[in-house]
C-alpha cells in the first residue's frame, strides 16, 4: 500500500541521525475494528460489575459511529465535533444529533472554550474510540429507560442523581482499569493475528534507519507486552530467517515511559532483566549498553545515552500530544505524526476524484449563470440547470439522503460529502 507523507516544512534527512519510534498505533497497528470492539467489551464488563444495569450489555461496537477528535462535554453528555477555535460544527446526545436550535440554546455562539478542561474532554486517540462510543451508548439507555428521569445534567433515579460528570468518571475509570489491570493486553497477546498487523517490510525500514544512524523504541507498554508484541512483528522475512532479534534493531529501548512525565521531569531510570522482565533495584548510572533495555527516564537520558541533541532527532509517533507537541516544545525534536485515518480518506478522494472535479465544474458553471440573475430567477434557473445538466429527480436526493446513516454526521467533512458524493455518482 502506499504511504502519503504531508510535509508541513522542509526537512533534510541528511542532518537526521537519530529515529526515534512509539510502539502502539505506531509500529505496531491494531486491527480495527476488533481491537476497539474488544475494549468496548471490557468497559462494559467493568461498568456492569460497579452497577450499571445488565441491560448496557446489549451494546455492540458500532465502528460508523466515533470519529478521533471528538468532545464529550461533561456537563450536559454531549458529543461536539469542534473545529480549532472551539466553534462547534455538529453534536449528538446519545444517538439523537442536536439541531441547530439545540446547539445554540446549549452553546451560545455555538462556541465553546476548549481550553476549559473540566467540562470538555477532547477524545484525540485512537485509543479513545470505543470509549467515544460508550458514552454515546449510555446517554442513549438512559434516556430511553423508563426507570430514570431525564434531567439537564443527568438522570434521576428516585432519590439517586446519576450526573453525565459521573458517566464520565466512571468511563474513566473504567479506561485505566481495561489498561492497567492487563485484561486487555492479555486477551490481544492470546491472538494477535486477530488484533495487531503485520508487515514485512518493518525489519527492512528499521534495519535501512539504523545503517544511516540511531534508532531508539520508546512505549508506555511494560517489557513483557512490549516483547511479545515485538517478537511478533519482527517473526517475519529475512529477519525469522536469520534468527535476529527484534532488539538488535534499535540502539536504545525504553519501556514504561510514563509519556506524560518522560518529557518533563522524567521518572527514576532503571535497567530491565530481559530475562524475567523484572527491573534491577536502583538507578541505572552506567553507561549505554547496546540491546539493553532500560525503565522509564526521560528524554533528557536518551539523548545523553545516545549521544545526540535535540534537532538531531526524528520522534515517530500517534498521540499529537504526548508524541508530537512535547517532543517538539521541550526537545526541540522533529517530528512525524502517523495519523492512519489519512490513507482511508485519501483512498475515497483517489476513487471519486473525477466527480470532484465534475462538481467544481458545475459549481463554477452555476455562479456564472447566477452573475446576471435576481434570487428568484437563479433559483429557478438552478434547480433546471441541475436536472438538465445532471438528469437526477428529485426522488433519488431524497432517497439518498434519508438513506444516510445517522451516525455518518460525526463523520469528518470531507468523509460526510464523499459519502454523499460517493452514492450519489452511484445512482446517476
Amino acid at each position: 500500500t502506499p504511504a502519503w507523507i504531508f510535509v508541513n516544512r522542509s526537512l533534510a534527512l541528511g542532518k537526521i541521525h537519530c529515529f526515534g519510534f512509539n510502539m502502539d498505533y505506531t509500529l505496531a497497528a491494531y486491527k480495527s475494528p476488533a481491537y476497539e470492539a474488544l475494549t468496548f467489551e471490557l468497559l462494559l464488563e467493568h461498568l456492569v460489575c460497579i452497577g450499571y444495569p445488565h441491560e448496557i450489555l446489549r451494546y455492540t461496537y458500532d465502528p460508523t459511529f466515533p470519529t478521533r477528535g471528538l468532545v464529550f462535554d461533561v456537563l450536559y453528555g454531549n458529543l461536539l465535533k469542534v473545529d480549532t477555535h472551539g466553534n462547534v460544527l455538529l453534536g449528538a446526545h446519545g444517538f439523537t444529533f442536536l439541531s441547530e436550535a439545540e446547539i445554540w440554546s446549549f452553546y451560545p455562539r455555538k462556541f465553546i472554550q476548549r481550553d476549559d478542561l473540566q467540562r470538555f474532554y477532547i477524545l484525540n486517540t485512537l485509543f479513545n474510540l470505543p470509549e467515544t462510543y460508550l458514552y454515546a451508548c449510555l446517554v442513549d439507555f438512559f434516556s430511553g429507560c423508563s426507570r430514570y428521569t431525564n434531567c439537564d445534567t443527568g438522570y434521576q433515579h428516585g432519590n439517586l442523581f446519576m450526573s453525565f460528570r459521573s458517566f464520565f468518571q466512571d468511563v474513566t475509570d473504567a479506561m485505566n482499569n481495561v489498561h492497567q489491570s492487563g485484561c486487555l493486553k492479555e486477551k490481544i497477546l492470546e491472538d494477535l493475528e486477530k488484533y495487531v498487523e503485520k508487515d514485512p517490510r518493518l525489519p527492512i525500514l528499521l534495519g535501512k534507519m539504523k545503517e544511516v544512524g540511531k534508532v531508539f523504541l520508546a512505549t508506555n507498554s511494560s517489557y513483557n507486552y512490549t516483547n511479545a508484541i515485538t517478537t511478533y512483528l519482527f517473526s517475519i522475512s529475512e529477519a525469522e530467517a536469520s534468527g535476529r532479534p527484534w532488539r538488535s534493531y534499535f540502539n536504545l529501548i525504553v519501556v514504561d515511559m510514563q509519556k506524560h512525565r518522560f518529557f518533563a521531569e522524567g521518572v527514576v531510570l532503571r535497567q530491565v532483566n530481559t530475562d524475567s522482565g523484572k527491573l534491577h533495584v536502583g538507578t541505572y548510572t552506567g553507561p549505554h549498553q547496546h540491546c539493553a533495555v532500560y525503565s522509564g527516564g526521560s528524554s533528557d537520558m536518551v539523548c545523553e545515552l545516545l549521544g545526540v541533541r535535540g534537532k538531531d532527532i526524528l520522534h515517530i509517533g500517534d498521540h499529537i500530544f504526548g508524541d508530537i507537541l512535547k517532543s517538539k516544545k521541550q526537545q526541540g525534536w522533529r517530528t512525524c505524526l502517523v495519523v492512519p485515518e489519512l490513507s482511508w480518506e485519501l483512498d475515497i478522494w483517489a476513487r471519486e476524484k473525477e466527480w470532484l472535479e465534475e462538481l467544481k465544474r458545475l459549481d463554477t458553471h452555476l455562479a456564472d449563470l447566477c452573475q446576471h440573475m435576481d434570487g428568484s430567477c437563479c433559483k429557478l434557473r438552478v434547480i433546471s440547470f441541475t436536472k438538465r445538466e445532471i438528469q437526477m429527480p428529485e426522488s433519488v436526493v431524497e432517497q439518498e439522503q434519508a438513506s444516510l446513516d445517522p451516525a455518518s454526521c460525526l463523520l469528518s467533512c470531507s468523509q460526510r460529502s464523499l459519502l454523499v458524493k460517493s452514492r450519489l455518482s452511484s445512482a446517476i
